[in-house]
C-alpha cells in the first residue's frame, strides 16, 4: 500500500532539553491538523539529561509516524537540523526548537494559507513566554508579500513553514561553520528565492520560551560570532541583490539587528582592547555596504552610532553610547519652518568633531511625537510652487489661467 506523502515534516533538534521537551512534543500532538498529515524526524545531539529516551518513548506511543535520530554533539544547531532536513519527506518543512512549543492550530493554519496562496514560506505569530519576541509584522494576516514590501526580514528565526521544493531545488542547507546567526542566513536566502511569503497574525502559532537556565541558544557565544553573522548575512544580501534600494532595505536588519548592539550598553563595560577589536571587525563591513541610503532608514541614535563607527571614533562613541544607556531624549531643534527637525545628541554642531548635520536629521516617524513638527508632502510642495507662479503671472495672464 502506498503511503500518502505527508504535509508537513517537524523538525527538533533537541540537545539537553529535558524538562521543556515535554511540553513540545505534547503541543505537536495537540494539532488539529490530521495526525497522519504530519511527521516528526527529532535528532538527539548527545543529550545527557533524557532528551534521547524521552524521544524513543514518544516515537513509540504517538499516532504519527515519528523518527529519532540520535547522535554525538555537533556543537550547534545547523547539524541537526540538516540532518532531519535530509530525511524529511513532507511537502513543507517546520524546523521547531525543543524548547518552544507550536500553538494548537499553527500546522493547519500555516499549510492552509501556503495552499492557497502558493507561497514558499509561511510566518506564523510568535509569542514570547520569558523572553521577548518580535512584534512588528504581525499587523494582520496577509496571503502573499514579500521581503521588500514588509517587515518580515526582521524575523529570520528558523521556525517558519518552508516548502521543501524549494529548499531542494536550491540545495540549501543550514551553514554549519556558523554558532549563530545561521538561522538568520537560511531564513533571508529563503526569503529571497521564495514564490510569495504568507504570515498568519490572527492565531499564535509559536511560543518561544525562555530557560530558566539560560542555555538558549541565542544567549551563547561571545561577540566575535555576531561580527561572523553579521558578515555572512551581509554577504549572503550583497551576492543575491544588486546595489540599489532593494539591497539597502535589507541591509537594515544585519546593521540594526546584529552590528548595533555590540555598540550599545556592553561597549561601556568593554575593556579598551575589546572596543578597539570591536572597531576593526567592524571597520571592512562598513567600508563595503554602509551607505547614506541605508543610514537614512535608521533612527538618528543608531544612525550616529554606526557614523561613528563608520569614522572609527571611539572617542565620541563612547559618549554617544552613554547618552542613549541613560535613555534621556534628546532636545530637538525645529528649523525651515518647522519641515526640518534635528535631535540634539551629543556633539551636534561640534565643530571640533565635525560630525555632519544631516545624521541629527528626523525621518518623519520620528519628528512627528514633537509639537511644531510640520511633515512636508508631495502636494504640499506643489500648492506651494503652484502660488509662486500664479504671483508672477500679470493680472491677465492669472485670469486667462483661471
Amino acid at each position: 500500500m502506498t503511503v500518502a506523502q505527508p504535509d508537513v515534516s517537524v523538525i527538533i533538534g533537541a540537545y539537553e532539553a529535558m524538562p521543556y521537551l515535554i511540553e513540545c512534543l505534547a503541543s505537536v500532538e495537540a494539532q488539529t491538523i490530521d495526525q497522519t498529515r504530519i511527521e516528526v524526524i527529532a535528532v538527539d545531539d548527545g543529550s545527557t539529561d533524557g532528551t534521547g529516551e524521552y524521544l524513543e518513548e514518544f516515537a513509540a506511543r504517538a499516532a504519527m509516524p515519528v523518527t529519532v535520530i540520535r547522535q554525538e554533539n555537533s556543537g550547534g544547531p545547523s547539524g541537526p537540523r540538516n540532518v532531519g532536513l535530509g530525511k524529511a519527506t513532507g511537502r513543507y518543512v517546520f524546523f521547531l526548537d525543543a524548547d518552544d512549543r507550536l500553538g494548537p492550530e499553527a500546522l493547519r493554519r500555516m499549510v492552509a494559507i501556503a495552499d492557497e496562496n502558493g507561497t514558499d514560506v509561511v510566518l506564523g505569530k510568535v509569542e514570547g513566554v520569558n523572553r521577548s519576541a518580535p512584534k512588528s509584522m504581525w499587523g494582520s494576516t496577509v496571503g502573499r508579500t514579500d521581503v521588500y514590501s514588509s517587515n518580515i526580514k526582521f524575523t529570520l528565526s528558523a521556525q517558519k513553514l518552508f516548502r521543501r521544493a524549494l529548499l531542494e531545488r536550491h540545495g540549501m542547507r543550514f551553514d554549519e561553520s556558523l554558532f549563530t546567526g545561521e538561522d538568520a542566513l537560511f531564513t533571508m536566502e529563503a526569503y529571497l528565492r521564495a514564490d510569495g511569503v504568507s504570515i498568519v497574525a490572527d492565531h499564535t502559532c509559536y511560543y518561544l520560551v525562555g530557560r530558566e537556565d539560560g542555555k538558549h541558544v541565542t544567549k551563547s557565544g561571545g561577540y566575535t560570532l555576531r561580527f561572523d553573522s553579521a558578515r555572512a548575512l551581509m554577504t549572503l544580501i550583497a551576492d543575491m541583490i544588486p546595489p540599489g534600494p532593494k539591497r539597502d532595505v535589507l541591509m537594515v536588519r544585519p546593521f540594526v539587528v546584529t552590528l548595533l548592539p555590540q555598540f550599545g550598553p556592553r561597549y561601556l563595560k568593554d575593556s579598551d582592547e575589546v572596543r578597539r577589536h570591536k572597531l576593526e571587525l567592524a571597520k571592512p563591513l562598513m567600508e563595503a555596504y554602509w551607505n547614506e541610503d541605508v543610514a537614512r532608514r535608521l533612527r538618528v541614535h543608531e544612525r550616529l552610532r554606526l557614523h561613528l563607527v563608520a569614522d572609527q571614533r571611539p572617542d565620541l562613541l563612547k559618549d554617544v553610547v552613554a547618552f542613549v544607556r541613560a535613555k534621556k531624549q534628546a532636545p530637538a531643534i525645529l528649523e525651515k519652518k518647522g519641515r526640518r527637525l534635528y535631535l540634539v545628541y551629543p556633539y551636534f554642531r561640534d565643530r571640533e568633531a565635525g560630525i555632519p548635520d544631516c545624521v541629527y536629521l528626523a525621518d518623519a516617524r520620528e519628528a512627528r511625537a514633537f509639537p511644531g513638527y510640520r511633515e512636508s508632502t508631495v502636494d504640499t510642495f506643489m500648492q506651494r510652487a503652484a502660488r509662486k507662479v500664479r504671483r508672477a503671472l500679470p493680472a491677465r495672464e492669472m485670469r486667462a489661467a483661471a
